[in-house]
C-alpha cells in the first residue's frame, strides 16, 4: 500500500512540473498585453520612442509568426523526444524560449520582433511543448486524459497570470525590462524543471490496473507508428476536427479586444478608459476558461469517449458563434463575455481532446511523433483563423461577419466527427 501511495505521488509530481512549464510557454496568449506598449515603444518620437511608422499589422506578425513556427517545430520533435528524451529536449527548448522574451527587448522594428520573438521564441515553444504532455500521457495509461488536461491547463490560463505580472513590470519598469525579466525567468524556470521530466520503465503500468478490454464496437487498443496512422480515416478525422476547433478557438483570441471594443461601443459605451479596462479585466475569466476547458475535456475524453466529447465542444462552439453572431438579440457585453468564455474553453478543450485521442486511438509506443503531426492542425488554425476574421472586417468593416462562418465549420466538424473519429482497424505489418 506505501509502495502504491507513492507511485501515485510520484506520478501526480510530474503532472504539477509539466503544468508549470506550459505556464511559460503559454504567455504567447498574453502578447496583446504587450504589443500596445511595444507599439507606442515604436512609434513614440525619440527620445522616449523610435519614430516610427507601425500599422496594426505589423504588431500581429509576431503573434502569427510565434505560433506558425510552434506549429511547425512540435511535430519535428517527436523523434529527438524519443531518442534523447524529454529532459535533454526539454532543456534545450527551454534556453530558445527565454532567449526569444529576452531579445525581442533589444528588437528595433517590428521585423526584428517577427524574428527575435516569433522565430525563435516559438521554436524555442514547439521544442518543449510536447515532452510535458507525452511523460503525463505514459505515466497515465489509467487517467490519460484527465493528466493530459491538467499539464496544458498551464498554457491556457498563462495570460491570466502573466497579465497582471506584465501590467506591474510595464507600469514600474517599462516595457523593455519587462520581456527582460521574463525572458530571464522563463529560461530558468523551463530548464530547471525540464530536469525532473522521465519516462517510465518500458512495460510500466499503475499497480492494480489493468487495461480495460474494449468496448463493443471499439475497436482493438493497439500501437501505430506514424507512417501508419497517416494510412487511417482516424487520423485524418481528428486532424481536420482539431482544425475546426483551433480556427474558432484561436481566432476567438486573436480578435478579443477587437471584437469587445466594437461591442461595447455598439452597446452605447463611449469611454475610452473604461472600455480598455473592461476588455482587460474581461481577459482573466477568457484564459480562466480556456485552463479549465483542458481538464474538463480531457476528464470527458476518459469518461464519454473521444467523439462524443468532440461533439459536445463543436455544439458550444456552434452556440457561441451564433450568439455573436448577432441571431440572439443584439450583442451586448453579457452575450460577448458568455460567447467568448466558450470560444477560449473550447479551443483549450481541443488541447486536451488531441493529444488525449492521438493516445486512445493510436498508442503511446510513437506517441510524440503521432501528436506531433496531428498538432500542425493547430498552426493551421491559427493562420485560417486571423486572416479570416481580418479579411472579412476589411470588406464589412465588422467583425460580427466571422462568426456564422464559425457556426458553419462548428457543423462540418459535427459530420467529420460522427462519419470519422472512430477506433481504427489494427495496423497491418
Amino acid at each position: 500500500m506505501a509502495e502504491e501511495m507513492k507511485e501515485s505521488g510520484s506520478r501526480w509530481i510530474l503532472v504539477i512540473d509539466g503544468l508549470i512549464i506550459m505556464l511559460c510557454l503559454g504567455a504567447i496568449y498574453a502578447y496583446s498585453l504587450f504589443s500596445g506598449a511595444l507599439k507606442t515603444y515604436y512609434t513614440d518620437p525619440v527620445p522616449k520612442g523610435l519614430g516610427l511608422t507601425v500599422s496594426a499589422l505589423d504588431m500581429q506578425l509576431p503573434f502569427i509568426v510565434f505560433l506558425a513556427f510552434f506549429a511547425i517545430t512540435m511535430p519535428l520533435m517527436g523523434k529527438y523526444i524519443e531518442m534523447h528524451g524529454p529532459k535533454k529536449i526539454g532543456m534545450i527548448g527551454g534556453v530558445l524560449v527565454g532567449l526569444g522574451w529576452f531579445l525581442a527587448s533589444f528588437a528595433t522594428s517590428p521585423l526584428m520582433l517577427d524574428i527575435l520573438y516569433g522565430v525563435i521564441g516559438g521554436i524555442g515553444v514547439g521544442i518543449v511543448y510536447n515532452c510535458p504532455i507525452t511523460v503525463s500521457g505514459r505515466w497515465f495509461p489509467d487517467k490519460r486524459g484527465l493528466a493530459v488536461g491538467l499539464t496544458v491547463l498551464g498554457f491556457g490560463f498563462s495570460a491570466a497570470l502573466i497579465g497582471p505580472i506584465s501590467l506591474y513590470l510595464r507600469t514600474n519598469f517599462g516595457i523593455l525590462v519587462a520581456m527582460k525579466i521574463f525572458g530571464i525567468a522563463f529560461l530558468i524556470i523551463i530548464v530547471a524543471l525540464s530536469t525532473l521530466l522521465k519516462f517510465p520503465p518500458a512495460g510500466w503500468k499503475p499497480t492494480g490496473w489493468t487495461p480495460p478490454a474494449p468496448k463493443p464496437g471499439a475497436g482493438v487498443t493497439c500501437d501505430f507508428y506514424r507512417r501508419q496512422m497517416l494510412k487511417s480515416r482516424t487520423c485524418w478525422g481528428l486532424w481536420l476536427c482539431y482544425v475546426i476547433g483551433a480556427t474558432a478557438g484561436l481566432m476567438a483570441i486573436g480578435i478579443s479586444g477587437n471584437v469587445g471594443t466594437q461591442v461595447l461601443k455598439d452597446s452605447g459605451m463611449t469611454d475610452a478608459t473604461v472600455i480598455a479596462s473592461t476588455i482587460t479585466g474581461l481577459a482573466i475569466p477568457f484564459a480562466i476558461a480556456n485552463g479549465a476547458g483542458r481538464p474538463i475535456f480531457g476528464s470527458l475524453v476518459d469518461k464519454l469517449g473521444a467523439r462524443n466529447t468532440a461533439l459536445i465542444s463543436y455544439v458550444l462552439i456552434f452556440i457561441a458563434a451564433i450568439m455573436m453572431a448577432g441571431y440572439i438579440g443584439t450583442p451586448s457585453v453579457a452575450i460577448y463575455t458568455i460567447s467568448f468564455v466558450l470560444l477560449w474553453g473550447c479551443l483549450g478543450g481541443w488541447l486536451a481532446i488531441a493529444p488525449a485521442c492521438t493516445g486512445v486511438y493510436f498508442g503511446m509506443k510513437d506517441y510524440a511523433c503521432n501528436y506531433g503531426f496531428i498538432f500542425t492542425a493547430y498552426g493551421l488554425g491559427a493562420i485560417i483563423g486571423n486572416v479570416m476574421s481580418s479579411r472579412i472586417f476589411d470588406i464589412t468593416g465588422s467583425w460580427y461577419g466571422a462568426f456564422p462562418i464559425v457556426a458553419a465549420m462548428a457543423i462540418l466538424g459535427i459530420i467529420i466527427a460522427f462519419l470519422m473519429m472512430k477506433h481504427p482497424e489494427p495496423p497491418k505489418a
